[in-house]
């Protein structure tokens, strides 16, 4: 599976394993995070950290998403930036809108309890 959905707690983990996230990809986290969301989630950490390439169709869902759990009380987090990430989190300065972390431990517990 290119996109492994784990839970811990009431922490919704999305872990992207391919190098590119397009479309496609984007299509089935979309819908991962949404049925999520609907079952009352509202943590939600996207690790991006196998990730070279995001397509801006990918980029929207998980801005979208962050919207939606904001909404809701909730946050969004993502984990793990290889240098192109980085820079395009940089250049669209959405890393002033996303907390990132560079491990998955260190993001779960960002949430406390």
């Amino acid at each position: 599976m290119e996109i492994v959905e784990e839970i811990i707690d009431d922490i919704v983990i999305e872990i992207i394993n391919l190098d590119r996230a397009t479309l496609r990809e984007a299509e089935e986290l979309k819908f991962n995070v949404n049925e999520k969301i609907t079952a009352g989630y509202k943590k939600i950490i996207i690790d991006l950290t196998a990730v070279e390439f995001i397509d801006s169709t990918f980029l929207g869902v998980i801005v979208n998403t962050l919207k939606k759990v904001a909404k809701m009380g909730g946050d969004l987090k993502l984990v793990g930036f290889k240098p192109a990430i980085k820079s395009m989190f940089e250049l669209t300065r959405l890393f002033r809108v996303f907390e990132s972390f560079g491990d998955l431990q260190n993001a779960i517990k960002s949430f406390g309890k």
